[in-house]
């Protein structure tokens, strides 16, 4: 599906959708007790869609009741043994150690971009502990294991996705004996580790976090019942709070201020930008500002790059964005692309490996532009057209249905001017 906006300028209320990080990390650990968890507020996105799937392929029995999750779960006694992780990142990285808790054969699938991405981090744990695996040689999916995780040392580096993290927090309490995780090196996103460590402990798991550097599980622990609500998604936020910068009025609810989000970082940047943000009565949202050029660091929070990247390209000035580097591995290399699709429009955007050199201009214009699959990427461009005057075509653009189904709906709704194709 293409669209083409007509640009308008967007107004009204927004109840921005739930937290897809919380809401995988919750769904994994009600699906882990053997008792009965309710969680509630669960947008059933393609990725969340993915993780229930993979649950139930692990034993966990869930029903849908509405945007509600009713959860009786079970210590990996597994149902079936493929995992189709479909396009989702963290379901793939959450659920392959999970798996291996039980060591009888195992096969984990996906789609498109998801099988290019990295897995290094488990194929050495696994080399390590005789876990024998295969895989394509020019992809990572389908992989196929046999053997099963022990108690112990495991070793992950700091600078990898924090997704490789989590999945070890999450299965290592189900073993038999006590293990150690040592970060080497400085540990990046340490938001989605503290979204990980607040669940596990809802949900009844001890972690000891020694400052990040390492992480001790006792062994034979029991997930317990939770019933949990999820959040709104800081990384959702992204999007409608640089379009009140650039001049919409836009209110967003449904959103915790005191949230363990690494994405709530939005609020920094957009504020370093010049942005005005306020959070007033339960409402979070930026008025319309005169943003100037900054720094921006992006090694705890690379979601929020194509968001950042528009409005940086919009702002006065020169801005510097640093650690892009992980934003090449989400669903598209997220650095090129945002460059080569905004200077389509008329921006001017310079790349290296690990930073952008953005050059701001106060106006763009229209053209066809290309999501490249990824939600976010086509989320971003359309909040830039409220920077033009001619219609913007975005192609592919049903790919938000990846964490915003209903984006377009929303966007209609706050006045944008949509025509489908």
């Amino acid at each position: 599906m293409n669209v083409t906006i007509h640009p308008k300028k967007l107004k009204g209320i927004v109840s921005i959708p739930p937290s897809k990080s919380l809401s995988h990390r919750a769904i994994i650990a009600a699906s882990l007790s053997e008792e009965e968890s309710v969680i509630s507020n669960v947008m059933f996105s393609k990725d969340i869609l993915a993780t229930i799937s993979a649950m139930k392929a692990l034993g966990a029995k869930i029903e849908v009741e509405g945007t509600t999750l009713r959860i009786k779960g079970s210590k990996v006694k597994r149902t079936d043994n493929v995992i189709d992780a479909n396009e989702s990142g963290s379901t793939l990285r959450f659920l392959i150690p999970i798996a291996l808790v039980n060591p009888t054969p195992m096969e984990f699938i996906g789609r498109n971009h998801l099988v290019k991405r990295p897995l290094d981090s488990y194929f050495e744990i696994f080399q390590k502990l005789g876990i024998q695996f295969t895989h394509p040689e020019d992809a990572y999916l389908p992989l196929k294991t046999t053997g099963g995780l022990v108690p112990g040392k495991y070793e992950v580096q700091g600078n990898i996705s924090s997704q490789f993290i989590t999945g070890l927090l999450f299965a290592l309490p189900l073993l038999n004996g006590d293990s150690v995780i040592e970060i080497i090196g400085t540990l990046e996103s340490k938001g989605y580790v503290d979204l990980t460590l607040d669940i596990l402990s809802k949900f009844g798991i001890e972690i000891i976090n020694h400052e990040y550097t390492s992480f001790e599980i006792k062994g034979n622990q029991s997930y317990h019942s939770y019933n949990y609500t999820v959040e709104g998604d800081y990384s959702q936020t992204a999007f409608f709070l640089i379009a009140g910068a650039m001049g919409a009025d836009i209110q967003l609810k449904g959103m915790n201020p005191i949230s363990y989000q690494g994405d709530k970082k939005i609020i920094e940047d957009i504020s370093s930008l010049n942005g005005n943000i306020q959070f007033d009565h339960e409402l979070l949202y930026c008025l319309p500002s005169q943003t100037k050029g900054t720094t921006i660091d992006f090694s705890q929070s690379p979601d929020l790059g194509p968001a950042l990247t528009v409005l940086a390209s919009v702002s006065e000035g020169v801005s510097y964005f640093t650690h892009v580097s992980r934003l090449r591995i989400k669903e598209c290399d997220r650095v090129t692309c945002m460059k080569e699709e905004l200077e389509k429009l008329g921006a001017k955007i310079d790349e290296e490996p690990d930073t952008m050199k953005i050059y701001g201009t106060k106006k763009l214009h229209g053209g066809v532009v290309d999501s490249h699959n990824d939600h976010r990427v086509a989320m971003a461009l359309a909040m830039a057209s409220l920077k033009m005057d001619e219609d913007l075509t975005i192609l592919n653009a049903e790919c938000v249905s990846k964490s915003y189904p209903n984006f377009w709906e929303v966007f209609e709704a706050l006045g944008g001017d949509v025509t489908y194709e």
